[in-house]
């Protein structure tokens, strides 16, 4: 029956003035989602399916749309809908091949690259690699040398894979598109699906005979040194692109990129978050209470600080412009921040002992308000 059917806007999810492309849109999300070869045996999510196809089938139909919103469900009661279809609805005024071209290339491993892809320039793929480096080459930046395996066209055969005097033959499984189609049976009938020659890889040429140094791959491998310039900031896990270092191109296009990624080891002393730097720095109990110079380390070497008298342990201090350089803008560089912590000799001998009971009863010699003269803590 007519009235218990959702209105088709809601069913989208969409105002009743949205144009093709947000129908579309809606759609789609809506069709991926709920589709039975996204959800086998789900009969709700089978349903929603169906609910969501008929609401794009007449929505996306202009006569079919313009008798809905003037009479609503009862337009289509009695098969006014058209027969045929799917759930009884004609679907053939609804630009349902892109979109099923779409749900099914992802269902069934194509894309929209690789349906849409030829036989021309095709740029090559990107290598990885790593590399390790000190927390202070990561703070100043550096030069480094790394050394791996790297393609290039092979100087016999010119890059075609093919034996001298002899040439690529057109592919006979896609006649030289690079491409084939493949045609999946789905609610609404047969979807064809185009994917990349698993034959050829989408070059379109077929090697017979193969060159003996390359092995028909027009490519021979050798071990290569490459310069890789350190930015000064970089942190643990980042990656330096190296342009045109990575896997050579098809059919004539560039080659890819080589991505270095870097590993910082770690510091025994410095710890960094993003552009600032943290260190814990010692310090005795008669500079914490009387003040004085001490030397702190920083990645630019030692710097003198003037310790305020009274200074309780845990107090951070802030070195500023001595942190890390940012990699954005190489005139900002974070501060570097230390925590002052006053130490506790474990072993101290009879003369020392009795310097720090002297100490005790100086601190204590006065008795509080209205009580009694505390005893000494080194008074034992």
């Amino acid at each position: 029956m007519a009235e218990s059917k959702r209105d088709y806007y809601e069913v989208l999810g969409v105002p009743k003035d949205a144009d093709d492309a947000a129908l579309k849109k809606a759609y789609r999300v809506l069709a991926k989602k709920y589709h039975p070869d996204a959800n086998p045996g789900d009969k709700e999510a089978e349903a929603k399916f169906k609910e969501a196809s008929e609401a794009y089938g007449v929505l996306s139909d202009p006569e079919k749309r313009r008798q809905y919103d003037q009479f609503g469900h009862a337009a289509f009661e009695g098969g006014a809908g058209g027969a045929g279809g799917f759930g009884g609805f004609d679907f053939s005024g609804a630009d349902m091949g892109d979109i099923f071209g779409d749900i099914f290339g992802d269902f069934f491993g194509g894309s929209r690259t690789s349906r849409g892809r030829s036989n021309g320039p095709m740029r090559g793929a990107n290598l990885r690699t790593g590399i390790r480096i000190t927390f202070e080459e990561a703070i100043s930046g550096c030069q480094k040398e790394i050394e791996l395996n790297l393609k290039d066209e092979c100087t016999k055969c010119h890059g075609t894979g093919a034996k001298p005097g002899t040439s690529p033959v057109t592919c006979p499984k896609c006649n030289g598109k690079g491409k084939i189609v493949y045609t999946q049976q789905s609610f609404f009938g047969q979807v064809q699906n185009v994917q990349t020659c698993p034959d050829c890889q989408g070059t379109g040429k077929i090697v017979k005979e193969k060159c003996p140094d390359c092995y028909g791959t027009g490519y021979i491998s050798s071990r290569k040194k490459i310069q890789v310039t350190i930015p000064a900031g970089i942190d643990n896990g980042q990656s330096i692109r190296i342009a045109g270092k990575g896997e050579p191109g098809v059919n004539g296009g560039e080659r890819g990129d080589l991505l270095v990624e870097v590993t910082v080891s770690k510091h025994p002393i410095f710890k960094r978050q993003e552009t600032t730097i943290f260190s814990t720095v010692p310090i005795s109990f008669a500079t914490a209470a009387l003040g004085g110079p001490i030397r702190i380390k920083t990645v630019d070497g030692e710097v003198e600080y003037e310790v305020k008298a009274g200074t309780q342990t845990d107090t951070k201090v802030r070195l500023r412009g001595k942190g890390v350089p940012s990699l954005r803008n190489k005139s900002i560089r974070g501060d570097h921040f230390v925590t002052l912590v006053i130490t506790v000799p474990e072993k101290l001998n009879e003369e020392q002992k009795e310097a720090l009971r002297r100490f005790d009863d100086a601190m204590n010699g006065i008795a509080p308000e209205g009580g009694k003269k505390k005893r000494g803590l080194f008074n034992k």
